[in-house]
């Protein structure tokens, strides 16, 4: 079963990490995000800005922080918001490694700092036990044409609906 817990119940503002997904630190899929120095650092200064819009969770490269619509944490699957942070928290360490995160050179579906970050979800979603259905479902999203999706799936060893099809 998941390990973390979202506090469904925060207001619109910042938060800090382990108020909004308490016991985050316990989580070995966190764990090997960060060495321990930049854990410890995360944990103390990284902030989730939740946002009143509708929306997912994505990163405020110019603070290292994470932003998050409040619906979708009081309403979201636990399991996704919490692969979502493991996602989110990952370009978090690349951007402290100074990696160009959106690099305009790659495709979303190709660009190696997404493919790190969702390696880490998927790697979880496994842990977890959930199905390749299900990684597919959590790797969809509605900026990527059904080839994309299907083209990160295959980058991530993950079986999609689409590639049954066929």
């Amino acid at each position: 079963m998941v390990e973390v817990r979202v506090n469904r119940r925060l207001k619109a503002g910042k938060h800090a990490i382990l108020d909004v997904f308490p016991a985050l630190e316990r989580s070995a899929a966190f764990r090997s995000i960060f060495h321990d120095g930049l854990r410890r650092e995360v944990l103390r200064d990284c902030r989730i800005h939740i946002v009143p819009e509708d929306g997912y969770m994505y990163i405020d490269d110019a603070a290292g922080n994470v932003v998050a619509g409040l619906d979708y944490l009081r309403s979201g699957d636990e399991r996704v918001l919490y692969l979502d942070i493991l996602h989110e928290l990952t370009h978090i360490r690349q951007w402290h490694e100074g990696k160009e995160l959106w690099d305009r050179r790659y495709a979303y579906v190709d660009r190696p700092t997404e493919l790190e970050a969702y390696a880490v979800a998927v790697k979880e979603a496994r842990r977890l036990r959930m199905s390749d259905r299900e990684i597919a479902d959590y790797l969809r999203v509605e900026w990527t044409s059904r080839a994309d999706h299907e083209r990160l799936c295959e980058h991530l060893g993950v079986r999609s609906p689409e590639s049954r099809a066929h």
